[in-house]
């Protein structure tokens, strides 16, 4: 019997991991992105807050390291500064700028950003309406929609709208709001949600033009 070549050894491994992949469900999907989210939450200490406590003052210490978890979507969030301004108004349409880093959670890496010198007059602008408490949103220029190909605005980016306030600027001290969200793949972008992937979000909100 003639031996196996090399060729055929490695073509039949290749297919053996091909199979392996193929075989991973969307529940196993799922789970390893509970593990990846879990495993991050334990590594950077986060203390997680139920929505009741939260909603008392709507507040998240950051000294202590606190997200708020919103059970009907699995976002976690942490307000890091509430920002100068106003809340975006009931009937309202703004221009809103933000600043991010894009953390993949599952390779443990910074995904994407615009806080690099090459887009430091660019910040991804969105345009967002406030109907009755509910946000939509399409982004008109920026890094997301370069890079993701699309004007769709990831719904975990609109969950903290609800709670910041989204000014300018103006005086001394004024400050844009900032938040840290962990978004599952079902509130995250349309690639997040084709490969099950969570992300973390360093965001910043300012009023545009």
């Amino acid at each position: 019997m003639k031996k196996p070549s090399i060729l055929l050894i490695l073509l039949a491994g290749l297919l053996a991991l091909a199979s392996c992949h193929d075989s991973e469900t969307y529940a196993d999907q799922k789970n390893k992105e509970r593990a990846a989210i879990r495993a991050f939450v334990e590594a950077q200490g986060i203390k997680v807050i139920s929505e009741s406590d939260f909603k008392r003052d709507t507040l998240t210490d950051v000294s202590k390291k606190e997200f708020v978890l919103f059970e009907n979507t699995g976002i976690y969030m942490q307000i890091v500064r509430r920002g100068c301004g106003e809340k975006i108004k009931n009937g309202e349409t703004v221009n809103v700028l933000c600043r991010f880093n894009e953390y993949n959670l599952l390779t443990d890496s910074l995904q994407m950003s615009n806080n690099v010198l090459y887009y430091s007059s660019l910040p991804d602008k969105m345009s967002v309406t406030n109907t009755l408490g509910t946000f939509t949103a399409t982004f008109v220029s920026g890094v997301m929609t370069s890079y993701y190909n699309t004007t769709s605005v990831p719904a975990g980016w609109l969950v903290p709208l609800s709670y910041v306030n989204v000014g300018r600027m103006v005086e001394e001290g004024d400050q844009v709001a900032k938040v840290n969200i962990i978004v599952p793949h079902s509130q995250g972008t349309q690639t997040a949600l084709a490969s099950v992937c969570p992300c973390y979000y360093e965001l910043t909100y300012e009023r545009g033009i």
